[in-house]
């Protein structure tokens, strides 16, 4: 039995994230089921509120527990100074320090992870859930990631010929967002009406890239994808709605989303905890959705890995087209659009033979997302 480390970002400090969490939770829970003794390792980041952060903490901690992790979660901080000391919340030294050292894996997700977490374990792997992004910002030197054993990428094109973008001199190995069957089994209710997505307004940042020896920045938030597809509500008969992260100031944003027809949900309260995620994608008729601009410039076939649940609970999926894939289906279960006719169309296919794209959904879950095969190749990758 191995024993691997999984190394997350930013779920303790975002406890609204119900999305969030579940990007992780399918790991750990994949690794679990082919036998693996999992241990959960995340920096936390403490704000200037203290009540705030304690709620985090015991949110975290909560959640932890509920999925079978008590005991078995090193969450730390990092202390100021030029060497930053290491500090445990809830375990010990001696015990994170004996776990590192003895552990086969770790599967890291925080591109920036203090090198000394990598110094223990016997091998060590990131995860690249941002591909060309993380591949661009390595290459120009905003993002400095340590040095791993195995570089694991979910997009497709990464590292290949057909890419855009620079794979820094590493070896990149394909792998796919999990998703974790039967703890996401099939929900079939022809009465659910609306089309969802849960997404974040400004979870896309600037991107900078070097055009002709300069510098350009782009805004690859999520907003810009919303807003371009803005009138796909008023040509379609099937509601449309969007759970969205907004800023305070967003109202105008809401706005213009409500007054071409979009239903406007807080991502906060539908969302906000990993039950509450899945019970809203559960009670969706499928996924609409779109993505960052980047990933489309880049064509590096990503889907995300919410569409992936959306998938496995037998809701279809209309997505943004992110470029040519060899596995992703297309027409069945699963419609990638470029244009707002295409997601029109596809919406229409959809609901004219309804029950039969819900079992096709799930079948590409089953067939191309399944955790136990996901985690059993990357194990495979990184082990032998």
């Amino acid at each position: 039995m191995a024993t691997v480390i999984l190394s997350s970002f930013d779920v303790a400090n975002f406890p609204d994230g119900g999305g969030h969490f579940w990007v992780y939770m399918q790991y750990a829970e994949g690794l679990r089921r082919l036998g693996c003794d999992v241990y959960w390792l995340e920096q936390f980041r403490p704000g200037k509120d203290p009540d705030r952060n304690a709620r985090a903490l015991a949110t975290f901690f909560d959640r932890m527990e509920r999925f079978g992790l008590e005991g078995r979660v090193f969450l730390y901080t990092l202390g100021g100074g030029a060497h930053e000391s290491i500090e445990y919340i809830g375990a010990n030294q001696a015990s994170a320090d004996a776990v590192l050292r003895r552990a086969d894996l770790l599967l890291n997700f925080h591109y920036a992870i203090d090198p000394r977490m990598l110094a223990g374990p016997h091998r060590t792997a990131l995860v690249d859930i941002d591909p060309g992004l993380t591949q661009l910002w390595i290459s120009t030197g905003q993002l400095r990631v340590p040095r791993h054993d195995v570089y694991l990428t979910i997009g497709e094109t990464v590292g290949t010929p057909a890419a855009r973008f620079p794979d820094c001199g590493l070896r990149w190995v394909p792998i796919r967002p999990p998703v974790c069957l039967d703890l996401w089994p099939y929900v079939h209710d022809a009465h659910c009406e609306a089309f969802t997505t849960v997404a974040g307004w400004w979870s896309g940042k600037w991107v900078k890239v070097i055009q002709d020896g300069t510098e350009v920045c782009h805004d690859n938030n999520k907003r810009v994808s919303f807003l371009e597809h803005v009138a796909l509500a008023e040509r379609t008969n099937q509601p449309l709605e969007l759970a969205l992260l907004l800023a305070d100031g967003d109202v105008e944003d809401r706005c213009i989303l409500e007054r071409h027809g979009w239903r406007v949900r807080d991502a906060r309260e539908v969302a906000c905890s990993p039950e509450r995620y899945q019970a809203y994608i559960q009670g969706s008729r499928g996924e609409w959705s779109c993505a960052k601009p980047f990933f489309v410039k880049l064509q590096n076939a990503w889907i995300s890995d919410r569409t992936v649940c959306y998938l496995a609970s037998g809701k279809p999926a209309v997505v943004q087209h992110t470029g040519p894939s060899a596995y992703l289906p297309n027409g069945e279960g699963m419609f990638r659009f470029t244009t707002l006719e295409q997601a029109v169309a596809a919406l229409d296919a959809i609901n004219a033979d309804y029950e039969r794209h819900c079992r096709a959904a799930r079948d590409i879950a089953a067939a191309y997302f399944d955790a136990e095969r996901v985690v059993a190749r990357i194990l495979n990758e990184t082990l032998t």
